[in-house]
């Protein structure tokens, strides 16, 4: 049998941990992706996701506030939000998919997570029209 120790408590044994982790399940991970032009959209997901018991992972902050570096650093960071997710929503509102969200779904398939979209057959229409792009995009991850 196993002991984990965190400092500071009581140590942990291997069984307690496994009835532990069925007792208590982890509420599922969600990082929204889209065009920081729909904030108003981001902020109705992040709320309605939330209200449903899930971990919502978002944007930091609006392109359009950010200096050319600092978008470079905020999409990578967003790269890593995505890694760190269950599943990936995309917000295509109106259909529409962004060259930043369009290598955010490709990072997204390329590393297995599934996805949702806030308009589905646009986004299934999308997946349609640009996969020959994804794949290449997919390539490079």
């Amino acid at each position: 049998m196993y002991v984990t120790y965190y400092p500071g408590a009581k140590p942990v044994y291997e069984r307690e941990q496994n009835i532990m982790s069925k007792v208590i399940q982890k509420p599922e991970i969600v990082c929204l992706c889209g065009s920081t032009r729909f904030l108003n959209e981001y902020a109705e997901a992040n709320r309605r996701l939330t209200i449903e018991g899930k971990i919502v992972l978002s944007i930091g902050s609006q392109a359009s506030n950010l200096t050319p570096e600092e978008k470079t650093r905020a999409d990578k960071l967003h790269l890593h939000k995505i890694e760190m997710a269950n599943r990936v929503h995309i917000l295509n509102v109106g259909g529409y998919v962004g060259q930043s969200t369009q290598r955010e779904i490709a990072f997204a398939i390329a590393h297995e997570k599934r996805f949702t979209w806030s308009d589905p057959t646009a986004g299934a229409q999308y997946l349609v029209d640009n996969w020959d792009a994804l794949a290449a995009l997919m390539a490079s991850f």
